[in-house]
């Protein structure tokens, strides 16, 4: 491929990584694939910005932030570098900054992805940072690679740096190519992750090498119609319909949850739908109430003969991590969202 930095200057990218033979590239030129996010109107987009600005103004200020969002390529240079410019940088005392505004790389072996390496961001991060991953590579086979963006962050651009001497070739597609779609709050969204790949969105994927759609929306999933009609409309493999904790009412939730599982389903008759309720492993009584009216949906469903709809509650959910699976009795840890994880993926190896 060309080096526009070559061509034309104003492209080049200066740098302070000590790599003398290294070479940037945009991630929106071929050979890269980029996944659960698009290019728009100078940024990343988890959806097109008319339809969030349509939603809510809650949803437009989080659509641009990039959980779920992933680059893929292949290499045989001996590291990687990212150059990424950045704004709306989410900082939070609960929520590491690795989680909230970092990236982190896999490498593909024998059919798996595995972690590999972080891009740690600085604790002064306001605008975006750089990094290098060469401590598990140090040789030049060929990888596979894939980084997955910041989780409550927006990306203005992102570049990978390569030794010029590398290739830089296209990843195979997931095998599983049309993506699992999430919906949910700021737990889907993946609220406290410490890294982004271990939010149980990209962990469910990533068991089965499937491509994916990051639809949390952190204090703002509110099974809007308008909401459900966008969802309704993207080809997907299966829907995970994570929508409880940020119903403002038990009212709100009876009145929105089955009509949102309703104009999904009614779009998508075959498709499999897993149903979630919070992930609380000791749901207080307010909470045992949401369950409830999401049971309804579900039985309603399966009364209704839906053999393709499924059913986790909260402490199905967090059975692996117990009582210690939140960061503050809301929000999951690692432990907690690989539970998760572990339960929705275990549904859907009879899915899949």
């Amino acid at each position: 491929m060309h080096d526009i930095s070559a061509i034309d200057k104003n492209f080049k990218i200066e740098t302070n990584i000590s790599k003398s033979d290294i070479r940037f590239f945009n991630i929106k030129n071929e050979p890269f694939k980029v996944y659960g996010v698009a290019y728009e109107n100078g940024k990343y987009r988890r959806m097109p910005e008319t339809v969030a600005k349509n939603i809510s103004g809650g949803v437009y200020a989080l659509h641009t932030n990039t959980a779920g969002g992933r680059v893929r390529f292949k290499t045989n240079s001996p590291y990687v570098a990212i150059n990424a410019k950045m704004e709306n940088v989410g900082k939070m005392g609960h929520f590491t900054l690795a989680g909230s505004a970092g990236y982190d790389l896999y490498i593909k072996e024998n059919g798996k992805e595995h972690y590999a390496k972080s891009f740690i961001p600085y604790l002064n991060i306001s605008c975006g940072y750089e990094g290098v991953a060469d401590a598990e590579f140090g040789n030049t086979e060929m990888r596979e690679i894939t980084i997955n963006f910041p989780l409550y962050s927006d990306v203005l651009e992102l570049y990978v740096g390569i030794s010029e001497n590398a290739q830089l070739l296209s990843a195979e597609p997931y095998t599983i190519e049309k993506p699992i779609v999430f919906y949910g709050s700021s737990i889907t969204q993946g609220g406290c992750a410490s890294r982004p790949g271990n939010a149980y969105t990209a962990a469910v994927a990533r068991r089965f090498d499937a491509d994916h759609i990051n639809l949390g929306f952190s204090g703002n999933a509110l099974a809007e119609i308008e909401m459900a009609e966008y969802i309704r409309s993207i080809p997907m493999s299966a829907f995970i319909f994570d929508y409880d904790h940020n119903a403002p009412t038990l009212e709100h939730l009876e009145r929105t949850h089955l009509r949102m599982f309703d104009i999904i389903r009614k779009a998508n008759p075959d498709l499999p739908i897993i149903i979630l309720s919070r992930p609380k492993y000791n749901a207080c009584s307010y909470e045992e109430k949401c369950r409830d009216i999401i049971y309804l949906t579900f039985e309603r469903a399966k009364a209704a003969g839906d053999n393709n709809v499924y059913l986790l509650d909260g402490k199905q959910l967090m059975a692996m991590a117990g009582y210690e699976g939140t960061v503050d009795d809301c929000h999951p840890n690692d432990f907690g969202f690989a539970s998760m994880a572990k339960a929705i993926g275990d549904i859907m190896e009879c899915i899949f």
